[in-house]
């Protein structure tokens, strides 16, 4: 079988680690871009070490015969209308966090993919890293027992020093702070704690700090989230206004022990001292830089699931839906002051 080309909308900081992963991912080469400005394809050789045909016309790149998989990584918002075409052009589906900013746009895109049958992986990356790889073994082997209690929470000071800043602080651009933003901390949370999620209730706040007065909506949140079928709780802190370096907090409480971060304590194993923790080295989700994060494990997953016909694990489309419908049930509750149950987003 021949290697799937990758064609890359919107050609920016994102974009950049998406093309260099690539260049380590078995089965798949980015062979084309397309953004705004005119690019020479020898200017971007030079810059990325790969041939790019470049493109303006995302129609006329959606049209190439050779190109299988779309990159979506331009801002938020335009992310619906471009992951629309190309699954109705045929194409497979690459798409960065979050999927949309609204609830509808979100079916619309679940839609398009369903009807027209093609693959898509959602860039909640964390997964695949080492470190929450390292935390599900834990859970999987039963050394934390059942869970009845976890905490994500995500800490990125996103002001005038981060890429992404100029247009994140527009409401119609960053949508909120969950969405632009903490989804990786309650996707990580579904993760860990399985299960389906019953009820959120959602509260918001601002940083009056002059580096974050720019932003048009509440830039911290925190969010309680209650599971079905049990009376397992969980919160989430997504915080985009701190002055302080990033950090992705997790607790997770269960029957035989506890983990924080990389630390645990379990009663299932002998000769651990219940007053201290013990720590388990690996590589911590702990930059928010993109160049940072495990994409290559979770590209290459996404091809090679591709080439076996099926969906691929962890980050598939349906998975990462959920995510996002936790994400919209959880901003309705801080507009809404009010308990948002999970079956209202039908």
């Amino acid at each position: 079988m021949s290697d799937y080309n990758v064609g890359i909308v919107g050609l920016g900081w994102v974009a950049g680690a998406h093309i260099e992963t690539f260049k380590s991912v078995k089965g798949a080469n980015v062979t084309a871009i397309c953004s705004r400005r005119q690019h020479d394809p020898d200017d971007l050789k030079a810059e990325y070490g790969v041939s790019l045909k470049p493109y303006t016309d995302y129609e006329e790149m959606l049209a190439d015969p050779e190109i299988d998989i779309i990159d979506i990584c331009t801002p938020h918002p335009f992310h619906p209308d471009q992951a629309v075409a190309a699954a109705e052009s045929g194409k497979h589906l690459i798409i960065e966090k979050p999927i949309s900013i609204s609830y509808p746009e979100a079916k619309r895109i679940q839609a398009a993919v369903k009807d027209n049958q093609v693959q898509s992986c959602v860039c909640f990356e964390c997964r695949y890293s080492k470190h929450f790889t390292l935390i599900r073994s834990t859970i999987d082997q039963g050394l934390l027992g059942d869970l009845h209690y976890g905490e994500v929470d995500y800490y990125h000071g996103i002001g005038p020093w981060y890429g992404q800043y100029e247009w994140n602080v527009k409401k119609d651009f960053g949508g909120s702070s969950l969405l632009t933003a903490g989804c990786h901390a309650l996707d990580s949370l579904l993760f860990f704690m399985d299960g389906q999620v019953e009820e959120v209730t959602s509260y918001q706040t601002k940083s009056k700090g002059k580096y974050f007065e720019l932003y048009e909506y509440q830039t911290t949140s925190v969010t309680l989230l209650k599971f079905e079928g049990s009376e397992r709780l969980a919160k989430v802190t997504s915080c985009v206004d701190c002055l302080q370096p990033y950090y992705f907090h997790i607790h997770l409480v269960g029957s035989d022990g506890s983990l924080l971060d990389n630390r645990i304590y379990s009663d299932k194993l002998k000769g651990m001292n219940k007053d201290k923790w013990s720590t388990l080295e690996t590589s911590l989700i702990d930059s928010g830089d993109v160049s940072d994060h495990p994409y290559e494990p979770q590209f290459q997953a996404f091809v090679d699931s591709l080439k076996q016909g099926k969906a691929m694990p962890l980050t598939d489309f349906d998975t990462a839906f959920e995510t996002h419908r936790v994400v919209f049930a959880a901003d309705l509750s801080a507009e809404e002051s009010r308990t948002v149950k999970l079956s209202e987003l039908d």
